[in-house]
């Protein structure tokens, strides 16, 4: 049974959870692993090392690069492993401009190789439940939709980190914390073609950017559409959720992290039976996204082998940054 090699460039928590599913995953094999903090990088039982260069000259038909690395890392070191004849897995966001994403979509195209952007909260149960309503067309016409992100993120989480807080590194808010939920507007709804938007800092001066902000969407579409979000909820995360207002039906996925489908009012129709949401990703003394990246790395086996598509596009990941770089630009 054929396996797909994998190293993990980037050995932080995200980058350890990816080892973490490659490992158990029965067709996938963890061959390297890489940080710039190489103690980081050691204790998972293969080579370990400090710079991609040499991980790349030591494994040169290593199946799968995935990049766990900060945020303005992504585009270059995955420009890199394309461009050795790799494979890439690139964490969100993709990159922090479009024209990085378009830099790695050439890399992919002229290399011939698949370029995998992380987006695992396409694969919440009630997400999926509601993309398969909307394309069978249960909805309809599709009118508008608000999404809410009320999260805390307080100066632990920003001292805990080397780059997070830190414009050039970081991005801001909708890169790091929200970026899920831009995938998700775009996945669900469709591209955005006019912003108007507002952010503020109003209680985290020892970071470079907004800690909260609202934006007025309109889509290709026609419909409309909200963004509300904060990382200033009290001690914890509140509510991470998509209302989506249509001419047949209501629905509303929510929770912390758009784990529970809360609210449905659908003409002739009921979604029902959905599974049990995975736990949230739990970083100690915060949580994030749902923990669905055994599915992610599941996909990437499955693409590479030929039995299935790939999950989400290079050219889904530069989406969710047009859309986040049009929000920005509207509220300077």
């Amino acid at each position: 049974m054929k396996s797909i090699s994998f190293a993990v460039v980037g050995c932080g928590a995200i980058g350890q959870r990816h080892i973490r599913h490659i490992k158990a995953h029965p067709q996938a094999e963890l061959v390297a692993t890489c940080d710039v903090v190489e103690a980081r990088a050691e204790g998972f039982d293969v080579p370990a090392y400090r710079h991609l260069s040499d991980l790349l000259e030591k494994h040169p038909t290593v199946d799968v690069i995935t990049i766990c690395t900060p945020n303005n890392t992504h585009a270059p070191l995955s420009i890199r492993a394309l461009n050795a004849g790799h494979h890439v897995l690139c964490e969100k966001p993709m990159a922090l401009r479009s024209s990085d994403c378009l830099d790695m979509l050439h890399a992919a195209e002229k290399m011939q190789k698949m370029l995998f952007v992380v987006k695992q909260n396409r694969y919440n149960p009630p997400v999926v439940a509601v993309k398969q309503a909307i394309e069978t067309g249960r909805f309809g016409n599709i009118y508008q939709v608000a999404v809410n992100c009320y999260w805390n993120r307080n100066k632990a989480y920003y001292q805990h980190s080397s780059w997070k807080g830190r414009l050039e590194q970081d991005g801001g808010t909708l890169f790091t914390q929200f970026s899920h939920f831009i995938d998700l507007l775009y996945w669900l709804i469709g591209d955005v073609t006019t912003v108007q938007a507002i952010r503020r800092n109003v209680a985290h001066d020892y970071i470079d950017f907004e800690d909260c902000g609202g934006a007025l969407l309109e889509f290709k579409s026609g419909a409309i559409g909200t963004i509300t979000y904060t990382i200033c909820a009290h001690q914890k995360n509140m509510e991470g959720s998509i209302t989506i207002f249509a001419e047949k039906g209501t629905v509303k996925i929510g929770g912390q992290y758009l784990n529970v489908l809360e609210y449905q009012n659908i003409q002739d129709f009921v979604i029902q039976d959905v599974p049990q949401s995975s736990p949230a990703n739990d970083y100690g003394f915060y949580h994030g996204s749902m923990s669905n990246h055994d599915k992610v790395i599941a996909n990437v086996v499955e693409t590479i082998l030929g039995r299935e598509q790939i999950a989400t596009t290079g050219i889904e990941g530069l989406k969710t940054v047009e859309i986040i770089e049009k929000i920005y630009r509207a509220s300077r």
